[in-house]
């Protein structure tokens, strides 16, 4: 199998790459938007594409003809898409009309990712099967974005989750994993609100659902996640916990003296009934993600 992956430069994307590498059988292009930063993963095809540009999408298509493509690269800073709707609506909406386009012309299976923040977070955790009704304009952009696969008629999974942490290579972004180990370790006080539940992500354990999936050609919706519900309090800690930091450093709060620009659900969470089932997926434990974390600092 051939597969394309996109946004092969963020967390997910280069999780991705390095899982590919293990599956010789299945050839892949890993492309995202300027230089490769994936240093050490050894060498693969890897080319600059910009999602937005439809040509571009489309030429790529075309020439390097997947037999998959799964679709990693979207804007998630929530608070941003409040202030830049435009571009968030190009990079989370747009772009995914360009990628069924190019699927359809390719005859490829598109693998999408979305976001537990299509909920309100008044009933999680959530099946595949609940009614999504989002809180930001983040989560309108990747309930529209989710309603052009499904209407499209192409072959196509769509992948949502959930509070993604990990380690990766030029990082742009930290994590809440990894936020709240760095300021412990300094023994910086920190705020950690009581009033979100999650279900939260070992990037790892994405990048094997979203290969399940399109290897599978799982056509519909799948909850890909870690299989731990818990508060934001309490995965800090557990993360102090883990790594013997002072939890009393923590300061706990609500969501409401925060003052975010975009509304976050305070409840959601995935139900992995589907997923376990008709993938095979089957996440790790909150502590042996943590631990596999680690394990890659010290590499």
């Amino acid at each position: 199998m051939k597969i394309l992956i996109t946004g092969s430069n963020g967390l997910l994307g280069q999780k991705l790459v390095y899982l590919l590498q293990k599956y010789p059988e299945h050839q892949f292009l890993a492309t995202a938007r300027g230089v490769n930063r994936v240093t050490q993963a050894g060498s693969f095809q890897y080319q600059s594409v910009d999602i937005t540009n439809r040509d571009e999408v489309m030429k790529i298509a075309e020439s390097y003809r997947p037999d998959a493509v799964i679709h990693t690269a979207a804007m998630t800073q929530v608070d941003d898409c409040e202030d830049q709707r435009e571009l968030c609506w190009n990079l989370n909406v747009d772009a995914v009309a360009n990628w069924i386009e190019a699927c359809k012309s390719v005859n490829a299976h598109l693998v999408h990712v979305s976001t537990d923040f299509i909920f309100d977070g008044l009933h999680g955790p959530y099946t595949e099967e609940a009614v999504a009704a989002p809180l930001s304009y983040y989560g309108e952009s990747k309930l529209e974005a989710e309603k052009l696969v499904l209407d499209s008629g192409i072959s196509a999974s769509i992948i949502r989750t959930v509070l993604v942490y990990g380690i990766a290579e030029d990082m742009s972004r930290s994590n809440i994993v990894l936020w709240a180990k760095g300021a412990l370790e300094k023994q910086q006080p920190i705020k950690v609100v009581d009033d979100q539940f999650r279900t939260p992500t070992l990037a790892e354990d994405l990048a094997m659902g979203c290969y399940l999936a399109a290897v599978q050609k799982a056509n519909g919706v799948y909850n890909i996640s870690g299989k731990d519900f818990m508060s934001i309090r309490e995965l800090v800690a557990r993360v102090a916990r883990y790594f013997k930091l002072d939890d009393s450093l923590v300061q706990t709060v609500s969501s409401s003296t925060l003052n975010q620009k975009a509304k976050r659900p305070p409840r959601t969470g995935f139900i992995l009934d589907k997923a376990r089932r008709e993938l095979g997926f089957e996440p790790h434990s909150f502590e042996e993600g943590i631990a596999l974390v680690m394990s890659q600092f010290r590499k």
